[in-house]
């Protein structure tokens, strides 16, 4: 491990700074549901052989140098000191132990990681709930990279349960843009022309976003300053990705698109449900984007090659898209929502905007819009961590000022969607069934369609 570990100490990037800071101390979760009861799962060991060789900021903490600039130094680690095992109330009902795994959740969603100390622990819940015969939860600062850096290293814990020799494989993720990568720079010109004048607009508008105009004040968006201190609940929900690849093949659109669509859709039938006027309430949406040109995760012999090591941190960005108001021809034909969110992110997609934004304006944009939206995609195969298969896999992330935020991620067949809640203001079951609701409407109007439509 020594030879592996550098003793320079590296500098923090910016973005990691302003997460782990007295404004916003941001973290992303990695939540395994075991399908078998936990037992032996050899945790020391695992996290000294592999965990901790993923990346030399596991195994350091933030100081200032006498420079002034913040570095990660490293420090001698006890794994043991990361590990939580909670203890719950003895009982026999797994609605029980899912409010006390509900209750546990929520706490550890607020809570600050101590600075003297690597950024991230693993909480053990080995008690059965509804859903899993016991939980093991990743928490990882995000200064010490997103949710591509952090869910590589992960992945990269587990091995294929039909055939731990062979790596994971992830759905394919096929540029949109590799049609006009082939194109000479005379038929780029008039896009490159119409790009740099969207990215102008956009950029003048994410500013003005991040200083001067906010969302209105509605039933996903309190306006309260310093919510992110306060108590969240998390809820999700479980699609078929075979179902949504029916849509997206029914109506000419992404993966992406359906999603996106759906979440709109979910989020204005919510609004309305709780205030009717909020269904016209002017409302953004900030969608985070990965900015690494790849198509899968690293492995662990891969991540400790020199040639990787941009890839690992921070790198993202995010796009600003109005959520479309619920009008009454929205209502007759929800897939508006589909095609509307296509054309928005094809637009913002165009647009060189995405990569101006700059990390202190970040706290400011979040808070000025009303929801947050990250995709991460997960494997194809079922996975185990020391012989454990592992039944669902999501990754909720917290510390924005945003009320609500939404996740998503594909395991295998399915994908899951989940929502992170501001506590006593947003009525989460309610929000849970409009957001099935919205799937449900817009799955049933897509198969009633008889042939694809074209939409370019």
């Amino acid at each position: 491990m020594d030879q592996f570990y550098e003793e320079v100490q590296e500098p923090v990037s910016p973005p990691g700074q302003y997460f782990n800071s007295s404004v916003i101390c941001s973290y992303i979760f990695g939540f395994l549901k075991i399908a078998v009861p936990i037992d032996d799962l050899q945790t020391i060991p695992l996290l000294e052989d592999v965990f901790l060789r993923i990346n030399p900021r596991f195994s350091s903490i933030m100081v200032r140098g006498h420079d002034g600039k913040m570095r990660w130094k490293r420090v001698q680690v006890k794994p043991e000191e990361h590990v939580k095992v909670p203890k719950f109330p003895e009982c026999n009902s797994p609605e029980l132990y899912d409010q006390y795994f509900g209750d546990y959740v929520s706490r550890i969603l607020s809570e600050r990681t101590p600075q003297n100390k690597p950024l991230w622990e693993i909480h053990i819940i080995k008690y059965p709930t509804s859903n899993a015969a016991g939980t093991l939860i990743f928490k990882l600062h995000h200064a010490l990279g997103d949710g591509y850096s952090l869910m590589g290293a992960l992945l990269s814990c587990l091995q294929r349960t039909d055939d731990p020799s062979l790596p994971l494989t992830f759905p394919s993720r096929v540029s949109s843009n590799s049609q006009h990568a082939k194109k000479n720079m005379f038929e780029k010109l008039p896009s490159v022309i119409s790009s740099f004048f969207s990215s102008m607009s956009d950029f003048g508008s994410s500013l003005i976003k991040a200083r001067i105009i906010e969302d209105d004040k509605t039933p996903i968006r309190s306006g309260y300053q310093g919510t992110e201190s306060q108590s969240f609940s998390l809820s999700k929900i479980s699609l078929s990705l075979d179902h949504i690849k029916g849509i997206k093949s029914k109506l000419g659109v992404t993966i992406n698109d359906v999603i996106t669509g759906m979440i709109f859709y979910g989020l204005r039938l919510y609004m309305q449900e709780i205030d009717y006027k909020a269904r016209k309430a002017n409302s953004t949406a900030v969608v985070m984007l990965n900015t690494r040109n790849i198509r899968g995760y690293q492995s662990v012999e891969e991540m400790r090659k020199p040639e990787v090591k941009g890839l690992w941190g921070n790198k993202f960005f995010f796009l600003q898209i109005v959520i479309p108001k619920l009008s009454q021809s929205r209502i007759s034909n929800p897939l508006e929502f589909v095609w509307n969110a296509q054309k928005l992110i094809k637009k913002k997609r165009r647009s060189f905007s995405v990569y101006l934004a700059v990390a202190k304006i970040i706290y400011k944009t979040l808070g000025n819009s009303s929801v947050v939206i990250s995709n991460i995609f997960g494997p194809m195969e079922q996975m185990a961590l020391a012989n454990h298969p592992v039944s669902g896999l999501y990754f909720p992330t917290t510390g924005g000022p945003e009320n609500v935020d939404i996740t998503i991620m594909s395991y295998v067949k399915v994908l899951r969607i989940t929502f992170r809640t501001l506590k006593g203001f947003v009525d989460e079951k309610k929000f849970k069934f409009c957001m099935e609701k919205a799937f449900d409407v817009i799955f049933k109007a897509a198969m009633e369609i008889s042939e694809t439509p074209n939409n370019n």
